[in-house]
């Protein structure tokens, strides 16, 4: 896909996003080891399960997700800081639509790095010919929501007792979403360039 890899400077620090391959697994399951739990409480999957990881590096190779990783250069390796993917179901109705994820490693959090890789995901969901981009949150996932409502994302339900996390108890879901022309023509006004 055009446009990658690139690296941009976010704070101190170079960071490179490029799109997930299936030898990338490895590394994510790293990646997600180090999260604190309650970020991969409500994920579509648990990314901390290679069995989980190998059904998205399967659905990246089916073309259902697209996956963009952030990835920064330390002086041993380099490791990844944060990932955001479109996920389409294969529902032939809703081809036009896709979930989107946004994660970033706590070191990384306040950076600007969650919003650089919105903004990626939706430079991918334009090339995709995806029209509507969805979010899915917990009511409780404040954060989350400030900035995808800075970034244009309007609420569109809230799914009453959708989830459980790993006590039984349930919680509720916002579902919000942003028409992906709409964000990309104002993405001046989100502070983001294409």
């Amino acid at each position: 896909m055009e446009g990658f890899p690139k690296t941009i400077r976010l704070k101190d620090r170079l960071v490179t996003f490029r799109l997930m391959a299936a030898e990338d697994g490895s590394r994510m399951l790293a990646f997600a080891r180090q999260l604190p739990a309650h970020d991969l409480m409500f994920l579509r999957r648990n990314i901390a399960q290679q069995a989980s990881i190998d059904n998205w590096t399967r659905d990246i190779e089916s073309g259902l997700m697209h996956t963009i990783l952030a990835e920064h250069e330390t002086t041993q390796e380099t490791v990844i800081v944060g990932y955001s993917s479109l996920f389409r179901n294969d529902f032939d109705w809703s081809r036009h639509v896709a979930e989107i994820r946004v994660l970033v490693s706590e070191p990384m959090r306040k950076s600007g790095l969650g919003r650089a890789l919105t903004q990626e995901a939706f430079n991918v969901a334009l090339l995709l010919g995806i029209q509507k981009i969805a979010a899915r949150m917990t009511l409780d996932q404040t954060g989350a929501r400030t900035v995808f409502e800075e970034l244009g994302f309007r609420p569109e339900a809230v799914l009453k007792d959708e989830v459980k996390d790993r006590d039984g108890k349930t919680h509720d879901i916002l579902l919000m979403a942003n028409d992906v022309e709409t964000f990309m023509a104002r993405g001046d006004a989100y502070g983001l360039s294409r």
